[in-house]
């Protein structure tokens, strides 16, 4: 039993004519008693009684129509609904992320959908706690870091980059480390909103080995601008996303240090109740997230500063003393 056939059975029965129905359907009448003599094989059960002059529905028939009439309504408005989702994005959108690192990100994501997309609305809630993102009634939320196991979906849409900086002030006063074992006796500015530690895993893109700096933090925060604040401010050594880092260097603010050591690529996630029946809305938004995400990876170029770069970025002085202090350390 198909839909076609299904909508054959109606329009016999509304057009209570054969002749009728197939005219209405654009068949020969031929085909469509074939259509429901196939019914009624498959149903078991008489669905018309036809005579030489007329045709009335059996009991059984009307019971079948009457279904059907519900089961093709349905089904339109299935159809309706995917057209819904596949429409210009509209409609309110929630959108909660951690209030970390992923606060200047979503930001900037946010403020791009809405000036392109003029139907839609935006709620962004950057929480320290776990959403219940069913029963609190959020389209989906931002995550950095590893994925628990979970019953919602979760698509990976890039990662953050990461590098250590610190303030030209901060260096002037207690040199540029160039090793990350240099960090144990500067001061640190840690970030916990993660629940980390005051411990860093370093990463070298050429040596097989990470290395682990730990010490006693001068400054601990729980939101990345806090983080960068204290950077800006002189504190100590610290780690920022690249992408958030990138225009303080370029404006002299921050400095890149220990490179290219460099602590591990968070990866970021979309994460929503359900794949199936995704909204224009949500699939409109990651889509413009992973691109903007992708765009991001080119800002990592910054921690690969040469010497020329920092000779240009931060002048002649500093660059000699950090050749001045690499010559004394051989």
């Amino acid at each position: 039993m198909t839909l076609d056939e299904l909508r054959v059975l109606i329009k016999v029965v509304d057009a209570k004519s054969f002749g009728q129905a197939a005219d209405l359907l654009g068949m020969q009448r031929s085909n469509v008693s074939r259509v429901i003599a196939q019914l009624e094989r498959e149903l078991g059960v008489t669905l018309l009684e036809r005579t030489t002059r007329r045709q009335s529905v059996t009991e059984a028939g009307r019971a079948i129509y009457e279904r059907a009439l519900g089961v093709l309504a349905g089904v339109d408005d299935m159809l309706r609904v995917t057209q819904r989702i596949h429409a210009e994005p509209q409609g309110h959108l929630r959108v909660t992320c951690g209030a970390a690192f992923a606060m200047d990100a979503v930001s900037a994501w946010i403020e791009a959908f809405l000036g392109k997309y003029p139907k839609v609305t935006a709620e962004v809630e950057f929480a320290t706690r776990e959403i219940d993102l069913v029963h609190e009634g959020f389209d989906l939320a931002i995550r950095a870091g590893p994925m628990p196991g979970s019953s919602l979906v979760a698509r990976r849409m890039g990662q953050f980059d990461y590098g250590l900086f610190a303030s030209p002030g901060y260096l002037d006063r207690h040199g540029t480390p160039t090793d990350p074992r240099e960090l144990a006796t500067h001061q640190l500015v840690v970030f916990t909103g993660d629940g980390g530690k005051p411990e860093w895993t370093l990463h070298h893109p050429q040596q097989p080995d990470c290395c682990k700096v730990s010490g006693v933090p001068r400054l601990r925060a729980n939101a990345g601008a806090g983080v960068r604040s204290a950077l800006l401010a002189g504190l100590g050594v610290g780690q920022l996303p690249v992408h958030v880092a990138q225009p303080l260097v370029m404006q002299r603010q921050l400095v890149p240090v220990a490179h290219p050591w460099c602590p591990a690529p968070v990866p970021v996630f979309a994460v929503y109740p359900s794949r199936r029946y995704l909204t224009s809305k949500v699939r409109s938004f990651v889509d413009l997230a992973c691109e903007s995400l992708s765009g991001l990876t080119a800002a990592r170029a910054v921690t690969d500063t040469t010497s020329t770069d920092v000779h240009r970025l931060y002048g002649k002085q500093r660059y000699t003393s950090i050749l001045i202090r690499r010559k004394h350390r051989l």
